[in-house]
């Protein structure tokens, strides 16, 4: 087996609150290999930005162990979390608020090029901030340069903050939310352009998402996780997960995703009402006789 590009290892992370500790992530394991995507599913609440932050390096988990291609990542030197962090970029959920509103785009793409000296002028900074631009969908990019993030859309927004995120040629992206404040078929063209992306560049994905729908459209040839109360409670391969769900949980998550097929739609609930059928003739109670 190939070593993983990223691995939590039994990650547990503890927040003191004025009414005690909360545990947001309760001993979590994951592995991203090299250009897979994994779907991270789960209503608010449930840990799963925590998670998120913790693969980024952006937290510091109570305990566990967060590996880079196979090097626990605690207590190495700069260089090497200068590496991983380069190689694990960050797309948030929203746009408007990761992007600085003083700095137009290409700023925005021109400061790391240059923090991390991936350019040498200015002029060569404005050519790879236009490649990336036009990579992401973007065209054509001189038109959108020179803008401010209140001078495009939500759409728009959020290609930048992805044009952004591959300007040091990350290994892996993670997206939190980061379609869940869109337009539906601004959505589904946000989620074509980063498929196109993983298969192109070979970019690994852990993609955050409440939405089993989506999981199943970005996520079918890699796996998904499903996390409730800050554990993971189902993994495995996208289509055995959705098409087959074993946890209540991820049962539940499927049959609240609305169905425009009214036939399909008929089908769900007599499953759902089966299940409960039969649930409910396991503890006895569908045993039980009525009176004389």
């Amino acid at each position: 087996m190939a070593t993983p590009l990223v691995e939590l290892d039994r990650i547990t992370q503890i927040f003191k609150t004025r009414r005690g500790e909360v545990r947001a992530v309760d001993d979590v394991s994951l592995r991203l290999a090299p250009g897979e995507v994994v779907c991270l599913v789960g209503q608010s609440g449930s840990g799963k930005t925590t998670t998120a932050r913790i693969a980024a390096g952006l937290t510091v988990p109570t305990s566990g162990t967060v590996r880079f291609e196979g090097v626990d990542l605690r207590g190495r030197d700069k260089e090497t979390f200068g590496n991983f962090r380069r190689a694990v970029q960050y797309v948030h959920q929203d746009p408007y608020a990761s992007l600085n509103p003083i700095r137009d785009v290409f700023g925005t793409m021109a400061a790391p090029l240059r923090r991390h000296r991936r350019v040498g002028s200015r002029a060569e900074a404005w050519e790879r901030a236009a490649e990336l631009l036009a990579q992401v969908g973007l065209t054509p990019p001189e038109t959108y340069l020179e803008k401010y993030p209140h001078q495009l859309s939500g759409g728009q927004r959020q290609r930048v903050a992805v044009a952004r995120a591959l300007t040091l040629g990350p290994k892996v992206i993670i997206a939190d939310e980061s379609t869940s404040m869109l337009d539906v078929s601004i959505r589904m063209n946000l989620l074509t352009m980063l498929t196109g992306l993983r298969r192109d560049l070979g970019v690994g994905f852990l993609f955050i998402t409440h939405d089993l729908a989506i999981a199943k459209n970005f996520g079918w040839e890699g796996k998904t996780a499903v996390m409730h109360q800050g554990k993971i409670v189902e993994y495995g391969a996208t289509p055995q997960v959705i098409g087959a769900p074993e946890h209540p949980y991820t049962q539940a998550l499927i049959e609240a995703v609305p169905e425009p097929d009214p036939d399909l739609a008929r089908r769900k609930r007599q499953t759902r009402l089966s299940r409960t059928s039969v649930a409910a003739s396991a503890d006895g109670r569908g045993d039980a006789e009525g009176p004389p």
